[in-house]
């Protein structure tokens, strides 16, 4: 087989920006079962220092261009068993770096059910459209004569026949398939239209009723609203070609023409004219019009699952509350507060349910119970769901807390996104089999103030729900994104192997399921691990497992201080041979940064570890075991708003950034509904990307700029100006509904009445 053009490892160099030998080691490393983290953290003298973002796209492109050779490989050999491979044929195939562009060379040799213009071949009108073609002078009509038998009673049919004959060679040429594409992709609109007679019950897609915008530069998360408007049967959504082209032949038609010499006035050239014209409204049109529109979807998917990536980091790296003891408050109407008291380290040790609230009214019974387990627990910090009842049990807690002398805990609102999930999970009924599942909820929410990291590994990552049209993407590409998050998240941080629950000992690099378990299994039955050593007499935790997990799990006040630390085990030697030329003891000279910065990091270097591995042991010594993740902060919310119906233009609110999207930031101010900043409010300045002003998390200042109760839409600002309006355009949906309860996609009974292009649409969708 001829070679690619390119060989993947210099193909994915000049992606990411590194060298092809980066690249090549990286692959080994890969390939051999190395991690991304453990790479980007003990291999950096290896891969020449790539980090994290640069391993995960390269991962991701490996796969791709994996696939590609082997579907290379694959359709050189069925070309070949057909005995029509051809050296020219060969190198263009060798030579194509895209999956469609290679499927574009395959389709005339692409094994197929019978086609119209094969039935005309074995009429025998082959010869017939090649005539039509090679000379122009005779009309086609004079021609189709000679043609003429018992399956083919007159010259329409004749022709007819020639024209499925050279329409098929149009639809499986190439180069014009390449050229018309790219045509369409700067020149195509998406358009999209009310369906007639859902403009009531899709109010919510009002936006796209009558809407149309350049396919090229159609932001992902209009894609994504206008799909999922078709999906409802509420609009319908067409590619529109040369829309602005006024000219009586398209360009589309001149391009193809062009490819078939088409152009003068001979009888044979009007008839072709005419076919191309039909061949492009029947079958290229629809076929690339297909191919645009899952692009289309594809790009958008991309970026939406890009934002929830994103937001996911920032959500599991937000600030803990730290080791206190806490309450979690479930908030509940009719069926009461459930009420979960943690210590600590997270360990539940009471529970109970109140009901403050109709149909028994019981406030002072549960001021006077929550205050009875405040001073019996020593509780520090009372964490709220923000569920339905969240702002009720907040004042409720804020009067209690009022009568209580100092100190007095700290009440903050906690996202409870994923709880129920928890509740009823596998997990929850290892961790409390004896416990109601209503009351698991609470624990959730108590232990995620205290370390979110740590409790949210335990839900799965979609269903923490801090993405936009999460459910419309492709569900195994959001899953392996947002595991590659949540492992660079808990590698990050390090996780305390004596302490750690076995969901988050699973995403430590090296780790999984049943190693994690054998883990906690180990410890509960020999008791706390005394050193990193001693992982290794695990079950089924050989020295391979060891040398990827070890150095992001920590052992404080352990027999070896280095233990503690993001050292690996395999540079300890370095790093002692540095606490010997300070002359002190590792544990007094861990954090002194003085004395460590007075050290020449390449005296350190040797055959095994070069000059980034000196300076990371160097840093760590300095900061042994740092969290990098962010200082522990609340929103207050504004007493009196809790609802949007409290909302009033003008009015200057708290808030916690729940969400960030392309289009701008949500913001939770306490009216059980997440306002938008749309990107333009952020700040008084430009701003391309929100994430360049906030992430999830954040507690910002924001003004009221819009109330739409109806539509359940606030607008807010951040502007220092107060904001100003900026229309509609470009603002996506004004709503959080998908950051919290995003509905699964409907089950759809019948095909909605889109014409041809629809169902097309439609059966593409459901094959993919």
């Amino acid at each position: 087989m001829a070679s690619p053009a390119k060989p993947i490892a210099a193909i994915i160099a000049s992606e990411i920006k590194a060298t092809t030998s980066q690249v090549t080691a990286a692959v080994e490393l890969l390939d051999e079962g190395a991690t991304v983290p453990f790479i980007a953290r003990y291999r950096k003298e290896v891969t020449g220092g790539l980090d994290d973002t640069q391993l995960r796209t390269l991962a991701e492109r490996l796969t791709y261009l994996r696939e590609l050779e082997a579907r290379r490989g694959s359709i050189i050999e069925s070309i070949r068993g057909q005995g029509k491979l051809t050296d020219e044929l060969e190198a263009k195939i060798a030579a194509v770096e895209t999956k469609a562009e290679l499927e574009d060379i395959y389709l005339p040799y692409k094994p197929k059910r019978r086609t119209k213009a094969e039935i005309a071949r074995e009429r025998g009108l082959g010869p017939l459209a090649e005539a039509i073609l090679a000379d122009r002078t005779i009309a086609p009509a004079d021609r189709a004569g000679a043609f003429l038998t018992a399956d083919v009673p007159d010259v329409k049919a004749a022709l007819d026949g020639a024209r499925d004959i050279i329409a098929e060679g149009m639809t499986e040429n190439a180069d014009l398939l390449g050229r018309l594409r790219n045509h369409m992709k700067g020149a195509a609109f998406l358009r999209a239209k009310v369906v007639d007679g859902k403009q009531e019950a899709g109010a919510k897609f009002s936006d796209y009723f009558d809407h149309s915008e350049r396919w090229a530069t159609t932001p992902g998360h209009r894609a994504l609203a206008m799909l999922r408007g078709w999906n409802e049967e509420v609009l319908t959504v067409d590619i529109v070609v040369d829309q602005d082209d006024t000219s009586p032949v398209k360009p589309v038609d001149r391009m193809i023409a062009a490819a078939y010499n088409v152009g003068g006035q001979l009888p044979g050239d009007k008839w072709l004219s005419e076919a191309i014209g039909w061949t492009w409204r029947v079958k290229l049109s629809m076929s690339l019009s297909l191919d645009l529109m899952r692009e289309l979807r594809e790009r958008a998917e991309e970026e939406a699952i890009h934002v929830f990536a994103r937001n996911l980091k920032d959500l599991l790296l937000a600030a803990p509350a730290g080791s206190r003891a806490t309450m979690g408050l479930d908030p509940g109407i009719r069926t009461g507060v459930k009420v979960a008291i943690v210590d600590g380290t997270g360990k539940l040790l009471e529970t109970t349910t109140v009901y403050p609230f109709p149909p028994k009214n019981d406030v002072r019974g549960t001021q006077a119970e929550l205050a009875s387990l405040i001073r019996k627990h020593k509780i520090e910090l009372i964490a709220i769901g923000n569920g339905t009842g969240s702002r009720e049990t907040e004042k409720l807690v804020a009067d209690m807390l009022a009568q209580l002398p100092a100190p007095k805990p700290t009440k903050v609102i906690v996202s409870e996104a994923g709880a129920s999930v928890y509740s009823a999970s596998e997990t929850a009924a290892l961790e409390f089999p004896g416990l109601d599942v209503s009351l698991r909820g609470a624990v959730s929410i108590a232990r995620r103030l205290q370390d979110p990291l740590a409790e949210l590994v335990k839900i799965e990552p979609k269903s923490i729900g801090v993405g936009q049209y999460q459910h419309d993407v492709d569900q195994s590409k959001l899953s392996r994104s947002l595991d590659a998050v949540v492992e660079d998240a808990v590698n990050a941080v390090g996780v305390d192997v004596n302490t750690a629950s076995a969901p988050l000992l699973a995403r430590v690099s090296g780790l999984g399921k049943s190693s994690a378990e054998a883990i906690v299994a180990h410890r509960d039955a020999a008791g706390p691990f005394a050193s990193r050593k001693e992982l290794l007499n695990v079950a089924r935790l050989g020295a391979r497992t060891f040398e990827q997990c070890a150095g992001f799990l920590r052992i404080p006040d352990g027999k070896e201080p280095l233990d503690a630390s993001s050292v690996h085990p395999e540079a300890y030697g370095v790093a002692k041979k540095i606490v010997a030329a300070c002359g002190r003891d590792v544990r007094t000279l861990m954090g002194d940064s003085a004395a460590l910065k007075q050290l020449d990091p390449r005296v350190f270097v040797d055959d095994r570890f070069g000059l980034p591995t000196v300076k990371d042991i160097l840093a760590e010594l300095e900061k042994p075991g740092r969290d990098p993740r962010p200082s522990f902060k609340t929103a207050t919310f504004a007493e009196g708003i809790d609802d949007i119906k409290d909302l009033k233009v003008g009015m200057q609110l708290e808030g916690t950034v729940t969400n960030v999207a392309a289009f701008g930031a949500f913001v939770d101010v306490g009216v059980h509904q997440d306002g938008l900043v749309h990107v333009s409010q952020l700040a008084d300045r430009f701003v391309k990307d929100p994430h360049e002003v906030v992430k999830a998390g954040d507690v910002v200042q924001v003004r009221v700029t819009e109330v739409d109760v109806p539509r359940k839409r606030i607008g807010l600002t951040m502007r220092k100006d107060g904001g100003a309006d900026t229309g509609r355009e470009a603002r996506g949906p004004a709503s959080n509904n998908g950051n919290r309860s995003a509905p699964a996609r409907p089950q759809k009974p019948q095909q909605p009445s889109q014409g041809a292009f629809g169902a097309a649409l439609m059966e593409a969708m459901k094959r993919k």
